[in-house]
């Protein structure tokens, strides 16, 4: 009987393999997040719990922006969903590509989709069947760096400092250039970008809150729809 277990085993270090940039990208930004909820009055345990629970770095950075003694739960919540509502669109883009995963697998997957996630798995999915175990060696150690990296950055506090010293603010900034140049498909997607970045900008500085998230979003996606039929873009 054939030994399947390395095979199994090359797949997932292959997963890990493909991630270790983003890992190595995303450890930094947990360090700034747990100094962040530290000077906000989180301990160690609810800024990790956070991390394990949340796991969406743009909504908890959100959420210690308008962080206030009592929390505001409303405004945290409506902000979360704002920041959060691309994985709506990630979801459905990754899902035709999850055929191969069992039902309760399925629906445990998007339980852990980021946007380096969701990247990835999309990039191995274009050359080659993405499966559980790919997928699990993809994003779990992404999980557990992120978690642990924010219980660090907590307990370290204000020995990180003001991160913008240390031009750490820029590498949340920096991750999301390469995702998006990852799936550059020309002008097309350079007119997508555009539309968006233009009206996230607009909205930012007319409008209070969050809400500049959801406008760069459906702007970029009215922009890809509304354009004539040709390449395919992908932004």
């Amino acid at each position: 009987m054939p030994d399947h277990r390395g095979g199994r085993a090359a797949e997932v270090f292959s997963a890990m393999r493909r991630m270790a940039p983003l890992i190595t990208a995303v450890i930094p930004i947990g360090l700034v997040f747990g100094a962040a909820a530290a000077g906000n009055g989180l301990s160690p345990l609810e800024a990790t719990l956070m991390s394990a629970l949340v796991f969406a770095g743009g909504s908890q950075f959100v959420a210690m922006d308008i962080w206030t003694h009592p929390a505001s739960w409303a405004a945290l919540g409506v902000s979360a969903f704002l920041v959060n509502i691309r994985h709506v669109l990630m979801s459905a883009s990754l899902a035709p590509k999850l055929g191969h995963f069992p039902g309760w697998r399925k629906y445990l997957s998007v339980l852990f989709l980021t946007d380096e996630g969701w990247a990835v798995a999309e990039t191995h999915a274009a050359g080659a069947r993405l499966t559980p175990l790919w997928y699990a060696g993809a994003v779990i150690p992404f999980y557990l760096a992120w978690v642990a990296s924010g219980l660090a950055g907590s307990l370290a506090g204000a020995f990180l400092g003001d991160p913008a010293v240390t031009g750490l603010d820029f590498v949340f900034c920096a991750v999301f250039i390469v995702l998006v140049m990852n799936f550059w498909k020309g002008a097309r997607t350079g007119l997508v970008l555009l539309a968006s970045g233009l009206s996230a900008v607009l909205v930012h500085a007319a409008v209070p809150g969050v809400w500049y998230i959801l406008a760069g979003a459906l702007a970029g996606v009215a922009t890809a729809v509304l354009m004539p039929d040709g390449q395919e873009v992908t932004a």
